[in-house]
């Protein structure tokens, strides 16, 4: 999220993180003290807010140093940086559909039961809980879940830009952890402090947390039914509409981006040349929608309805919204887009970009998780061994790419 003011100040503060992180990895030792000074002297602002002493050392206890981790993190947020389609790609898969078709079988029935109670559609919620942990899968990953208030603190304390929103999210896991809902030891979460399931930050886990088993605890930790109650609760409260889409992929006449995100009830969108790509009627004309075309004039457009900008304030990024949208539709049983995107290179199976991964490693260029989603080490792979074998260095795991790798 920008931060308000001068741009000369938002360069200053970024240089002031840059600085306080390079200081961090020469002289460690000297940082860390920084570092610990701070969560002594931050005691006081908890203690003020409520938070008792003895939680404020059981949750730091342990904790000394800052994690450089979360600040490279911080810098790259694939929503704002992945082309459309590799975002894609990543998110909604065959692996994904499949999993999320057998999660809506095995909670089918606690699905019923928060459908009905929040009016949410069981398909979104189970594509958030696909996007934010994979099915819970990255809770299991040491190598990703971090310690929240380690997290926190490295924020408030390097990071500028963050700061206030990295302390006000710490007095919240504190408060969290004062109320019982979680041990500081099972407080763990993302680099920005998103915790369990379904990835709540702690204000939001305050706002919107759902103790759907009824245990007594909102534990969206442990418990897949409060955290996916919890994700419907967020959703119902900024506005869900029952029943209706997030949007509708359409076919568009030339000019279009002309016309982008303006909004106009969908009766005029038609009016205009517009026509679903299924051919069918829109169900409710007098909607509104914003005309999105993410990749312009040559990929998909879009006519999105007020559920997809509910969506967003799960996470306020149209490439996000999309794919939980597309991976809602593909695990009801929908097909993929009607219109391709414009790659410029016939792409893979997700079956093919296991194998390419494979092939890298044995080719001693790629040595990542062999799980078949092309991020900055597979696509560094890439280019490593297009340059090695001549080819245009783009990083793009492509059919010609795969063939070229299989010859002997």
């Amino acid at each position: 999220m920008p931060m308000p003011g001068p741009i000369t100040a938002r360069i200053a503060r970024l240089g002031a993180a840059t600085l306080v992180l390079a200081g961090l990895l020469a002289t460690p030792a000297a940082a860390d003290q920084g570092f610990r000074n701070w969560i002594v002297g931050f005691e006081k602002t908890a203690v003020a807010n409520g938070i008792s002493r003895r939680v404020y050392e059981r949750v730091f206890d342990g904790v000394t140093e800052p994690d450089p981790d979360v600040i490279r993190k911080a810098r790259f947020q694939p929503e704002f940086q992945d082309k459309i389609w590799d975002y894609l790609d990543n998110r909604v898969n065959d692996e994904s559909v499949a999993e999320g078709r057998r999660m809506l079988v095995q909670y089918k029935s606690w699905l019923d039961r928060i459908e009905q109670r929040f009016g949410v559609d069981r398909h979104i919620l189970l594509a958030i809980w696909s996007m934010e942990s994979n099915y819970g899968r990255i809770l299991q990953r040491q190598d990703v879940m971090k310690s929240v208030p380690q997290a926190l603190a490295t924020l408030a304390y390097m990071d500028p830009k963050r700061a206030k929103f990295a302390r006000t999210q710490l007095l919240a896991a504190l408060k969290i952890v004062q109320d019982g809902h979680v041990s500081p030891k099972g407080l763990t979460g993302s680099w920005a402090g998103a915790m369990g399931h379904t990835q709540f930050i702690p204000t939001s886990y305050q706002a919107y947390a759902v103790d759907m088993d009824g245990n007594g605890h909102p534990d969206i930790w442990g418990s897949v039914p409060d955290a996916l109650a919890t994700a419907a609760n967020l959703l119902r409260k900024n506005g869900w509409q029952s029943g209706k889409s997030w949007g509708y992929e359409v076919v568009a006449p030339s000019g279009s981006t002309k016309l982008e995100r303006a909004g106009k009830s969908l009766a005029q969108w038609q009016q205009l040349g517009f026509k679903r790509v299924s051919g069918r009627p829109f169900p409710t004309p007098s909607d509104r929608a914003n005309l999105l075309m993410p990749a312009g004039a040559n990929g998909p457009a879009f006519l999105m309805t007020k559920n997809f900008f509910v969506i967003k304030r799960y996470n306020n990024a149209d490439k996000y919204a999309l794919a939980v949208g597309h991976l809602a539709d593909r695990i009801a049983g929908y097909g993929a887009f009607a219109h391709p995107w414009p790659r410029g290179y016939v792409p893979l199976s997700m079956e093919e970009r296991y194998e390419v991964q494979q092939r890298l490693t044995q080719h001693g260029l790629y040595d990542g998780k062999i799980d078949g989603k092309i991020g900055d080490s597979s696509k560094s792979a890439i280019t490593a061994y297009q340059r090695r074998a001549g080819m245009n260095e783009d990083g793009n795991a492509s059919k010609a790419l795969l063939e070229l790798l299989r010859r002997p």
